[in-house]
């Protein structure tokens, strides 16, 4: 544990910024499991759980938790998934 009184501070923000960001990340990884769920099963809301997973990874993007060439990858299977 820091002794700095600055120190401590940055290692509360980290904590909660780690949350923040490890949340996030995992509501994209939610978000492409359904939608890669609802394509195996056949479901009518396969357009719908496909915008939400398009959204969710550019968030991800957008606030630097993904790199911007794993977005463009994982938007372009899924768009592969859904052209079938």
């Amino acid at each position: 544990m820091p002794n700095i009184e600055s120190a401590i501070k940055r290692v509360r923000t980290s904590e909660t910024a780690n949350a923040k960001n490890s949340a996030q990340v995992s509501a994209m990884r939610t978000a492409i499991k359904k939608f890669d769920e609802a394509v195996a099963a056949g479901a009518n809301n396969v357009d719908a759980l496909f915008k939400d997973a398009v959204k969710a990874i550019d968030m991800a993007e957008t606030k630097g938790l993904i790199h911007k060439n794993k977005a463009s990858r994982d938007k372009s299977r899924l768009s592969k998934k859904i052209a079938k």
